[in-house]
């Protein structure tokens, strides 16, 4: 049956509780909250002096009152071993939601911890370790000195190169500038490890390199902007469900003209109407449901291409827009270079782009004038343009970057209010770490690595290859042998004797195993595979400091003790580092102990003071205290001052024309059409008849980590869907909710059917990264020449597993659209 919240009344909040200073942890949107805890004998009453509202609730309240919160909001925890009611509620005064609450952060009260409500269980709550034929608990010295042993003596015999690491490059529940620092610290400056990659992709390297390289940083604009905007560009985005408070608190205001009060106070000189928004995107999301609901149908164009060919898309509207002499001369002469070599070598006629992208003429045109064509009085249009995971993982990623950047600066709209060519995001970030240069350009292929037998130590933070990689079919066969050969081998030996059992462990390491460590905060697929799990903290357990998609920097304040003996990601990579110095004096080897010093932190605040504030650009501002009196509004990075209690911050980048580069112009880039690039597609598109397009959901989030135990979410999704038009239904003879699995010369995986009447007839639609369904087993192996993946351009067949499934028969399969009557 369908999910049904046992919570019938909740405790009012006293006067006295405690406030603390919350960020939500899931995405990157980044909205404020406060987290009220008080002890669990008490409570607060109606009466104004008995509660923290200080209003009379024995009266009806009104409708949108800020005194309200629902029992997803609400759970018992504990603070200093006691138990303590809390309450995690949005914040009104935070700019970047003003009071609205997503399905996921509105729920982070009960996804909290807790023995007492029974929530979370599945949290890792002592470190375990491989022995006896199972994972059994240990301690934390015993699992850092296992880990420190085979983690020398494999690198004494292999190098560092012989240690492989995944890590997390994000802030929110996993990341923040505290454990960027500290894994970062361990693995650039104590060591300097090579072989990395980062969570979401098989190698070290950005996701956006061409922005990078072309000295425009990914993040530049304020959320504000979207409300200054006279259109919106929404490019492999769908920002209602993954941005969710984003998109309903800054876009939907200027899609309505709503925000017209801001644009004439900010912009008086202009001519000034609601916005307009274009979407670019294979798939008609919810999002162009709402916008048309929203703003009216003749402000909204979807430009459905056909999958993978943005950058043609890209290239037309930059041909187009410079003939018709719709750039920002000015802006170009001062502030960039390369823009003549670059629209001679990008030229795409109106007719040629087309043929390739599926859409007409017309649409490429009008959409080009609605980007640039001149408002009334000759002022230049001011358009945003926002990207996300459909052209980052995308069909030749790095030149559809820089093709979209290129259209952004011909029309001079970085810099400026209104403006922007900003990636979306998914985590928050977080990121401070050592130079990662020694890793080189392109990164290795950690994966493809891994499967090829290569390593022998594996470090895994806070990621689930298994889920969320390419090739994960083969991926998940060849790790799991190779992890079994150092199980069987560690069976063999008594666990007490560790000279005996490090000795098998590398024996087997010699015989092609691996030996795996997995920090995280639950068990993951992965982990199944490990040898030593290591119980990481997450939001809210420790003080974590990030920063949302304008820059805005927060901290998070420790309102909950965590599950156990659960520690930190830093003070982790901390006792990896200290038992390292340890056991490489006892090898003999003092020189290189001494690179492991540095690490006597004794708070979370120690790594943020070592990291942040000593490397961080404008980090010698930024303190504890000083975020904390910031509160839920922070400030915008990089901070520039100090100036009446108040760290200053920096709303756009690039206002003064000045660029990332050496001479400080940002630079145009070549970005021709190759067809489908990475190895594989091609043959992969030819001999398999449908798009497996994939992406994210608004009630999940990412991978499903936390959600994996949790009624409300798996209620609705035990498994994956994939959305798929009704005539490929019938022509497979496929019912709502049916089984069915997908499969090509990759792998195969499953999903049940959801019909979606707007899905063309070949194209479909899955949740990615989810545990009982990867849509990763069926993405090939082929990647760009900078080992960024192609997880969007992909394509199967689909077969029959079975009729729809006892768990999804209560489930509903009506339209995820809706209107605005």
């Amino acid at each position: 049956m369908a999910f049904k919240s046992q919570t019938d009344r909740l405790p009012i909040i006293p006067a006295d509780a405690k406030k603390h200073n919350v960020t939500c942890h899931y995405c990157i949107v980044g909205c404020g909250y406060h987290a009220y805890s008080w002890p669990v004998n008490k409570q607060g009453g109606t009466d104004p002096a008995n509660n923290v509202f200080g209003v009379d609730l024995a009266k009806q309240q009104a409708a949108e009152t800020d005194v309200w919160y629902a029992p997803a909001m609400y759970n018992i925890v504990q603070q200093n071993g006691e138990d303590v009611h809390i309450v995690i509620k949005p914040d009104h005064e935070c700019e970047v939601n003003s009071g609205l609450g997503s399905v996921r952060g509105a729920r982070m009260g009960e996804t909290r911890f807790s023995r007492a409500r029974g929530t979370q269980q599945q949290r890792l709550t002592t470190p375990m370790v491989w022995r006896y034929g199972q994972m059994q608990p240990t301690t934390w010295e015993d699992s850092l000195d296992l880990v420190a042993r085979v983690t020398a003596a494999v690198i004494k015999k292999q190098g560092e190169d012989g240690l492989f690491v995944s890590v997390f490059d994000h802030g929110g529940s996993a990341g923040g500038y505290e454990n960027t620092w500290g894994t970062g610290k361990l693995y650039f400056e104590s060591m300097k490890i090579k072989n990395i990659r980062i969570h979401n992709r098989p190698a070290y390297n950005s996701e956006v390199h061409a922005t990078r390289d072309m000295g425009v940083g990914e993040l530049n604009n304020c959320y504000e902007d979207a409300e200054l905007a006279d259109t919106l560009v929404s490019v492999g985005n769908n920002p209602l469900e993954t941005q969710t408070n984003y998109f309903l608190n800054h876009w939907i205001p200027n899609l309505r003209g709503t925000s017209m009060d801001k644009k004439k106070e900010q912009l008086p000189d202009e001519p000034h109407d609601s916005a307009r928004i274009i979407f670019v995107d294979p798939r008609r999301t919810v999002s162009v449901n709402a916008a048309e609901a929203e703003a009216g149908s003749d402000k909204v164009m979807h430009l459905a291409i056909n999958s993978g060919t943005d950058m043609v898309l890209f290239n037309a509207w930059l041909t187009y827009i410079a003939e018709q002499g719709w750039t920002d001369k000015d802006f170009i002469a001062k502030s960039t270079s390369g823009f003549d070599d670059a629209v001679t070598k990008n030229k795409t006629t109106l007719e040629e782009a087309a043929e390739i992208t599926g859409l007409t003429v017309d649409q490429i045109k009008q959409s080009a004038a609605w980007i640039a064509e001149p408002k009334d009085g000759g002022k230049r249009r001011r358009t945003m343009f926002a990207y996300e995971k459909g052209l980052i993982w995308g069909n030749d990623n790095y030149r559809t970057n820089a093709a979209l950047v290129n259209v952004a600066l011909a029309t001079g709209n970085v810099g400026r209010e209104g403006g922007g060519c900003v990636r979306m995001g998914g985590h928050q970030e977080g990121y401070v770490r050592p130079s990662d240069a020694h890793v080189g350009k392109p990164a290795p292929y950690v994966d493809k690595l891994l499967i090829e037998g290569k390593g022998g130590v594996h470090h895994i933070w806070a990621c689930d290859h298994y889920k969320t990689t390419l090739n994960a079919h083969e991926f998940n066969r060849v790790y799991k042998k190779r992890t079994d050969l150092v199980k069987d081998a560690m069976n063999g030996v008594p666990y007490g004797d560790k000279e005996a059992l490090v000795n098998a462990i590398v024996a087997a390491i010699d015989a092609g195993g691996l030996f795996s460590v997995d920090v995280d905060i639950i068990p993951t697929k992965i982990g199944a595979a490990s040898h030593v799990w290591l119980p990481a903290t997450e939001s809210g357990e420790m003080n974590l400091t990030s920063m949302n998609g304008e820059r805005r920097m927060r901290l998070v304040e420790r309102y909950m003790d965590p599950p156990g003996v659960a520690k930190p990601d830093c003070m982790i990579a901390a006792g990896i580092a200290q038992n390292l110095e340890r056991v490489l004096r006892e090898m003999g080897d003092a020189k290189y102990a001494d690179q492991f010093k540095g690490y006597d932190w004794k708070t979370e605040e120690d790594a943020f003071m070592d990291g942040y504030n000593k490397n961080a650009k404008g980090g010698e501002f930024v303190t504890y205290d000083r975020l904390r009196a910031m509160g839920n509004n922070g400030f915008q990075e990089p901070a520039t001052a100090f100036e009446g209690d108040k760290i200053v911050g920096t709303k756009r980048l690039y206002t003064d024309g000045k660029f990332g580069t050496k001479d400080g112009k940002a630079t145009f880039l070549e970005t021709k059409w190759r067809g489908l690039q990475a190895p594989g597609k091609e043959e992969q598109k030819k001999n398999n008849k449908y798009l497996i397009n994939n992406g994210r959901a608004n009630l999940i989030w990412q991978s499903a980590f936390l959600d994996q135990e949790n009624d409300f979410i798996m209620d609705r999704w035990p498994y994956p869907f994939i959305e798929m038009s009704p005539d490929d239904m019938k022509e497979l003879s496929l019912g709502n909710g049916d089984l069915v699995e997908i499969y090509n010369e990759s792998g195969s995986t499953q999903a049940i059917v959801y019909p979606t009447p707007t899905a063309r007839k070949g194209e479909t639609f899955m949740l990615f990264g989810f545990p009982t369904g990867a849509v990763g087993n069926v993405i090939n192996g082929g990647t760009n020449e900078l080992i960024l993946p192609n997880y969007k351009q992909t394509w199967g067949n689909i077969r029959k597993i079975s009729d729809a499934p006892e768990n999804v028969k209560h489930m509903t399969y009506k339209s995820k659209e809706y209107s605005a009557t």
